[in-house]
């Protein structure tokens, strides 16, 4: 699959973001967020595309992971190297499943966990998917709009950030319509004002 720039916006200080349709195990960026789930068990989704194509490193790495720091919290998300992947590493955000309460916050913390956790690395570009959306049943136009809120006050806070280049690679029509709608909404509103 080709990867296709369906929105971009860049900020006062030169950040970009980025919502892309493709498949973010071919994205070329410093780090990929991985959706998991506490355990680190890629066995479906995305965790399990990214598995697949990085190698069984990642499902090594992982399973170290977990034995050394216990499950995965959602406001602080484990990384591991990325194996054949066209990137240097997995960031494994754990999002909340729908139904579980709290849900909001939940994917919220994810998110700015994965972008410390990358601040952490020195990472300068990451890519995301659209956590939670998937198997664990999140709403995505519900997700699209935190993830893009998000994405704006992390580009828009006035310090210094190590992150400058976010994008939102995803795969489907419906859940890129959803984020290109909370772009056009969030981001790209907002710029105007």
């Amino acid at each position: 699959m080709n990867i296709y720039v369906k929105r971009s916006y860049i900020s006062e200080k030169g950040s970009t973001l980025e919502v892309v349709q493709g498949d973010i195990t071919r994205i070329t960026v410093d780090a990929i967020v991985n959706a998991a789930n506490s355990q680190l068990s890629h066995g479906g989704g995305v965790a399990l595309a990214i598995a697949k194509a990085g190698g069984e490193v990642i499902n090594q790495e992982s399973r170290a992971w977990v034995k050394k720091h216990g499950p995965v919290q959602f406001d602080a998300p484990a990384y591991t190297s990325a194996g054949n992947l066209p990137c240097q590493y997995i960031i494994h955000a754990v999002g909340p499943i729908w139904g579980e309460g709290n849900e909001d916050t939940k994917l919220a913390a994810a998110i700015r966990g994965s972008l410390k956790r990358a601040e952490e690395l020195n990472i300068k570009s990451i890519a995301f998917p659209a956590i939670s959306t998937g198997i664990f049943g999140f709403p995505i136009d519900r997700a699209a709009s935190i993830f893009m809120n998000e994405f704006k006050r992390y580009l828009s806070a006035p310090d210094e950030k190590a992150v400058k280049h976010i994008k939102v690679v995803l795969f489907d029509e419906k859940t890129l319509a959803s984020f290109v709608k909370a772009f056009d909404a969030v981001v790209t509103s907002e710029s105007k004002d």
